[in-house]
C-alpha cells in the first residue's frame, strides 16, 4: 500500500516539475521575442547590404567608364601630341646655303620685308585667343 509520506514527496515532485514547466515556458517567450527582434535586425541589415551593394556596383560602373574616359583623353592627347610634332617637322625651314656677294647694290640696301596678305590671315591666331585642338 502506498503511504502518506509517498504521496507528499510526489506532490513535491509534480511542484517541481510545473515551476520547472512554468519556468521554461517563460524562457521560450522571451526567446521567441528577442529572435523575433533579432529577424527583424536581420532583414533590415540585409536590406541595407543590398541597397549598399547596389551602390557599389554602380560605383564600379562609374569608375569603369571614368577610367574609359581618362583614356580616350589620354590617346585623344598622345595623336594631337604625335600630329603637332609632325607638322612641326615638316614645316622646319629648310637651310639654304649662304651666298656672299663682293659689292652691295643700291636694292639691297633698300630691302624690306612685306607680310602677304595671305600669310598674315594663315599665321594668326583666332580672334579669341583659343586654339581649336579638336
Amino acid at each position: 500500500m502506498i503511504s502518506l509520506e509517498q504521496v507528499q514527496l510526489l506532490e513535491v515532485r509534480v511542484a517541481k516539475a510545473i515551476d520547472y514547466v512554468e519556468r521554461l515556458t517563460e524562457e521560450n517567450a522571451v526567446l521567441n521575442s528577442e529572435k523575433a527582434g533579432l529577424q527583424a535586425k536581420l532583414d533590415k541589415n540585409q536590406k541595407r547590404l543590398d541597397e549598399l551593394e547596389v551602390l557599389v556596383m554602380s560605383f564600379k560602373e562609374d569608375q569603369g567608364r571614368i577610367e574609359d574616359g581618362i583614356i580616350a583623353a589620354l590617346d585623344r592627347l598622345s595623336q594631337f601630341e604625335e600630329a603637332f610634332e609632325n607638322s612641326l617637322k615638316d614645316k622646319k625651314p629648310e637651310k639654304k646655303p649662304a651666298v656672299k656677294k663682293e659689292k652691295p647694290s643700291e636694292d639691297d640696301e633698300q630691302e624690306c620685308f612685306e607680310i602677304n596678305e595671305s600669310e598674315k590671315e594663315s599665321d594668326s591666331s583666332p580672334a579669341d585667343g583659343e586654339l581649336d585642338i579638336f
